[in-house]
This record gives C-alpha cells, structure tokens and sequence, in this order.
C-alpha cells in the first residue's frame, strides 16, 4: 500500500523530508488557507502569509517501524498502525516525574507497525533531525516526535549555575540513540546557526541557543574575570559552551519576543524595542 498524506489537496507542498531505516518524515506546508469567510481573519491571513506565517504538518511514514509522538499531536492515522500509551505499571511513577519537570506529557503515545500518520497543524516550523548513537539536550516544550531507536527523557542541568541563571530551568530534554525526531521550533531553519565546537568555549549573551550535544559543558559565567569587568562591558552574565560538539544558535528568537512584548503594551515603533540581552534577565 503507498501511502500520500497531501492526497487530492493542491494547496500543500513538502518542504522538508527525511527517511531512515522503515520512516519516511514529511513536512507539509500549506501555501494558502481559503476557507475563511470572516474578512478580518482574511486580512490576518493576508499578511501571515507574506511572512511566511503558514500552517504546517508532519507526515510520518512506517514500514515496521515506530514512532513516538507528543501527547495530543495525532491528527489521523492510515493502516495497519496499533497505538500502544507507553505508560505501564512499572514506569508511571517515572513517566509522572519526567512530565512534571520537563513539561511534556507523561503518557507519550508509540505508533509501531506499517502505515501512515499525520499529526496536528501548527504554525511553528519543524526541524527534522538524524541521530547517530549521539544524545542532544534541546528546550522543553521543542519535541514532537521521534524514531523507535531514539528515546526520550528529562536531563538535568549538570551545575548549580546552569540551572538558576542560564534560563533553561533545571531540566530540559535529552533526545539519546539513532534515528529521525522532529523538533517544535520557534523560528526556521534559515535562521539557525549551527556552531561546532572542537575543543573549544562558546560564550552567548542570553538562552536563545535551541539544542546543543550532550557532550558539552554547559554553565553560566561572568563575561570578564572580574565583577568591574563584567559591570564595564554591559554583558554581565553569560551561558557558557564547553568542549567538543554543536550548539544551535536562534538569535532572532529575541526580535520576534521583543515585537511581541512591545505589542502587547501598545507600541508599534520600533525605538522603544530594547533587544538588549544583558538588560532583559
């Protein structure tokens, strides 16, 4: 059976796909929504559109395979696909715990077999990752689904300092094995830059770095050696990349949090956005 999620659709269009072992991943963008009958929501939709604010959806593709998603995101599903919760007798204490510190779901339902599932619309972009026996720390609330071979779990900040001032919280997600996950991301790939470290330190004025190897050490320093220095520079408190690996950078996460805000208080000129890092924590 061959399966097509776009189907008898004209408006949609894959911008991203992705296949290892027995899945195939599909990103569908839908380039014009035509249904509204309300003209606001027509002019809304308008300018959305030239900004490139467009729904989108994931298509997941299984030949004997599984995939486990984000609570909630099952749009419909195709096939001979059986849905077990993942949640047994044995971890739910677990599984309890790891949702309350991590924000995602307890009960991550797997989809395993041969079929076709698509999951729910949404207008943030989707980033679709290959693991090979490698583990990454990515922010809460980023996961969406991921492979069998990849699990998925609560990491602990390493340090004291990383998890009171680095803005990421004591816990985010570790995404650890081999396989494709797709990631909930704010902004598109466009906009990401992927640093690779080599033996080396990155310093970042604020936590707008999305994902990082686990491999990194990762803490929150003064910018200078001294607090005179730091108090000097303007930077004070910076988050800190040590080591071997890659950290993805989103630095437009804070123009597009920065317009938000102004919004919402009213303002529309752009003289009163401050985009300063130092002066937001």
């Amino acid at each position: 059976m061959v399966y097509n999620a776009i189907g008898t659709r004209e408006n949609i269009k894959i911008v991203d796909t992705a296949s290892f072992g027995g899945i195939k991943i599909d990103v569908m963008e839908y380039q014009k929504l035509l249904g509204s009958t309300n003209t606001q929501a027509a002019m809304d939709l308008y300018y959305m559109e030239k900004q490139n604010i467009r729904a989108r959806q994931v298509a997941v593709y299984l030949d004997h395979d599984a995939v486990t998603v984000e609570p909630g995101a099952m749009s419909y599903f195709q096939g001979p696909l059986e849905m077990v919760s993942g949640l047994t007798a044995g971890n739910a204490l677990g599984r309890l715990f790891s949702g309350a510190v991590t924000g995602e779901g307890a009960a991550q339902p797997e989809y395993k077999g041969s079929g076709m599932l698509v999951l729910e619309p949404s207008f943030n972009h989707f980033l679709i990752l290959q693991l090979e026996k490698e583990e990454i720390v990515v922010d809460k609330g980023m996961f969406y689904c991921a492979q069998s071979g990849v699990k998925v779990s609560p990491f602990m900040q390493r340090n004291l300092s990383s998890a009171l001032a680095g803005g990421e919280g004591l816990f985010q997600i570790s995404l650890c094995g081999t396989g494709l996950a797709v990631l909930e991301c704010p902004v598109p790939s466009c906009e990401i830059d992927v640093i690779e470290l080599h033996n080396d330190t990155l310093r970042v004025d604020g936590n707008f770095a999305v994902l990082r190897s686990a491999s990194l050490d990762f803490t929150v320093e003064r910018s200078a050696k001294t607090l005179l220095g730091s108090a000097v520079s303007g930077e004070g408190l910076v988050n800190v990349y040590r080591g071997t690996g890659s950290v993805w950078l989103a630095p437009t996460i804070k123009v597009y949090n920065t317009i938000s805000a102004a919004r919402t208080m009213g303002s529309t000129s752009t003289r009163a956005l401050n985009m300063n890092t130092s002066n937001s924590r």
